[in-house]
């Protein structure tokens, strides 16, 4: 019981992080692709909404990595090996972003090259991370009968495949989404609203159509999960509910109901993470790694999780003021 408990805490975790870290790499995203008159102004704004907390955001990939460390040693262990070319790259990503994002601001003599360099490492990020999580549930990373990693085939070929790559693009596609919804509360100025809006509409449709093509490529690259997602039998109702959020979306942007969009796309994100969750249930790493397999003793999982849910009441009101504190100090 604890380990399913345990692993449905890691999806929560995955989510909230793709709806806060994975908005500040699409605000990146969008830094990279500024364009038209208002270029400079869009890029000021998106620095004024990711400034205040962007680092605070990674709050939940460390707990993300904490928990399976702790949790799901066995599966951090293989994965950490298998993956550690695109999670290098990731955390290269990550470090690179941070520095750029604020040498950008006291170099102003190669201020340019830095503002590049934040916004390439913002877009390679969210597709490493996508890549990543692609190789665990696409079955290329074979376990031998001693629960060790087979690596045969070497590193590249558990996560270089058609399904991570359509993966990681729909990661990317899904920031920049994110990032372009919650733009349009960050200005007043209508003009860059109307900018925001079109991002936010383009994306949405990026999302769609990468959404329809993962799930092809799906079908042959990665069998057992693309299965899952069309012919289970709860595949049709997530399809139903997952084109609802994303009709909803592209709706509210089209009416200008910002604040509904909000809502609607973090809708969206969720459900389509719920439905990984759900294709990959009950493995960690498929076919090799279930759940169960890779658990951690029942009393190591009761104590991580009431630790955690102590720590939530002090780490979730602390955040939420530290974003108040600081928004409101941008705003001035």
């Amino acid at each position: 019981m604890w380990e399913v408990i345990l692993g449905g805490v890691l999806v929560v975790v995955l989510m909230i992080y793709t709806l806060t870290g994975g908005a500040d790499f699409g605000g990146g995203v969008w830094d990279l692709f500024a364009s038209g008159p208002r270029a400079d102004r869009q890029r000021t704004t998106i620095g004024k909404a990711i400034g205040p907390i962007w680092e605070a955001n990674h709050v939940w990939l460390i707990i993300l990595i904490v928990l399976l460390f702790v949790c799901f040693p066995k599966a951090f262990a293989i994965l950490s090996t298998a993956l550690h070319l695109p999670l290098t790259l990731c955390l290269f990503g990550i470090v690179l972003r941070g520095s750029a994002f604020v040498f950008r601001k006291y170099d102003p003599d190669n201020r340019e090259a830095w503002r590049r360099v934040f916004a390439i490492a913002s877009l390679v990020t969210p597709m490493m991370l996508g890549m990543t999580l692609a190789a665990t549930s696409g079955g290329y990373i074979r376990i031998d009968q001693q629960g060790r990693w087979m690596h045969q085939d070497g590193y590249l070929a558990t996560w270089l495949q058609p399904f991570p790559f359509m993966a990681g693009l729909l990661a990317v596609a899904l920031c920049a989404l994110l990032a372009a919804v919650y733009l349009l509360g960050e200005t007043d100025d209508a003009d860059l609203r109307e900018d925001f809006r079109r991002r936010a509409l383009t994306a949405a449709v990026a999302v769609g159509i990468l959404a329809f093509a993962t799930l092809g490529v799906a079908l042959s690259n990665a069998p057992h999960f693309g299965w899952r997602l069309s012919g289970s039998a709860w595949a049709i109702p997530f399809q139903l509910l997952a084109g609802a959020t994303a009709l909803s979306v592209f709706a509210c942007l089209w009416l200008r109901r910002y604040a509904a969009a909000k809502f609607a796309v973090g809708a969206q994100a969720v459900v389509m993470l719920s439905g990984w969750a759900l294709a990959q249930f009950p493995y960690l790493i498929v076919p090799g790694v279930s759940i169960a397999d890779a658990a951690a003793s029942e009393k190591i999982l009761a104590m991580t999780f009431w630790i955690l849910a102590g720590g939530m009441p002090l780490l979730l009101p602390s955040f939420f003021y530290l974003y108040r504190v600081f928004s409101f100090s941008a705003s001035r």
